[in-house]
């Protein structure tokens, strides 16, 4: 018979083989663990706290420094004000031009850069310049020389010296809307181009050369190629253009001081402004920022839905 070895007896109070390498890979990670622990605590300090105590803030209301629960008063309130309308009008309007305007202007642009080969550095500096403005600076270079309603004005000028009538722009009703989507076009669409200029890059060229050979002309080509793979890139920064565009505040604040002629700038951003700040109702503020933020969860729900059923 073979003896077999008595095990080695274990200390009282040792450490398992288990425990010691996980406190020594806790110790490894203790600094990203310390960097983590930095990032949860910014974002709950000042985006989930914020949005958690809007959430409450809804339901209440605030007089002479007491708080009561009204329930959906605030709601109701809200819902029933006529500027509320009016700034939904106003703030789909502006999502729908930047949609046909911000967000296929970009895609053109990155398409005819995309077919320089000389000078790509420079022109992309030129085309990402307006993004590195401070944007109330970008504006009031908009407000005071590109939107003057004289003929000093630069767009008037031109439109002069075509001999087509001029415009008031932000001071005309009609005008301010368009007038704004061109604005904040030009000031945003430096990251869109980079971000369409290097899905764009990403595109096999053997493609184009068997549609050329095909006789594919250029427009088929696009609708063909270059659209169905970029899609994914532009159902994100379709999505983005919408949730960018509906939070519409800076512009009417700038360029149309506000609310503009006969609310034509009125957005419902600027409404929650508007309810804070100038009413001191900040209660009624919450209600419409708990609204707008269901407006835009739905949106985003619809695009998650929709690129999931496009991988799939």
């Amino acid at each position: 018979m073979v003896a077999i070895a008595p095990a080695a007896p274990v200390k009282a109070g040792a450490a398992a083989p288990g425990n010691g390498r996980r406190k020594s890979r806790i110790k490894s990670n203790l600094s990203g663990y310390g960097f983590l622990i930095g990032a949860i605590a910014c974002f709950a300090l000042f985006m989930w706290y914020p949005m958690i105590r809007g959430f409450v803030m809804s339901f209440q209301r605030t007089r002479r420094g007491e708080t009561s629960w009204v329930g959906w008063d605030n709601y109701v309130r809200i819902v029933a004000d006529p500027s509320f309308w009016v700034a939904w009008k106003n703030t789909f309007y502006f999502t729908g031009l930047a949609l046909i305007v911000g967000f296929v202007v970009p895609f053109f642009v990155a398409l005819l850069l995309n077919e320089f080969r000389h000078a790509k550095g420079y022109l992309r500096v030129l085309v990402y310049l307006p993004v590195m403005l401070p944007p109330a600076s970008a504006l009031y270079l908009f407000k005071y020389y590109a939107y003057d309603p004289s003929e000093a004005g630069l767009f008037n000028a031109v439109l002069t010296s075509l001999h087509l009538p001029t415009s008031e722009w932000m001071q005309s009703p009609t005008m301010t809307m368009p007038a704004m989507v061109l604005a904040s076009t030009w000031m945003n669409m430096g990251g869109a181009v980079l971000i369409y200029l290097a899905s764009l890059q990403n595109i096999p060229g053997d493609l184009y050369e068997a549609a050329e050979l095909d006789g594919a002309g250029l427009w088929k080509r696009i609708w063909h190629i270059t659209i169905p793979q970029t899609r994914l890139i532009l159902a994100l920064l379709a999505m983005m253009q919408i949730v960018a565009t509906m939070q519409l505040f800076i512009e009417p604040l700038i360029l149309a001081n506000g609310a503009g002629t006969q609310d034509s700038a009125t957005s419902v951003a600027y409404l929650i402004y508007q309810h804070g700040f100038f009413q001191n109702d900040l209660n009624g503020a919450a209600a419409l920022g708990v609204i707008m933020l269901g407006v835009l969860a739905v949106f985003s729900a619809f695009y998650l839905r929709l690129t999931t059923r496009n991988e799939s």
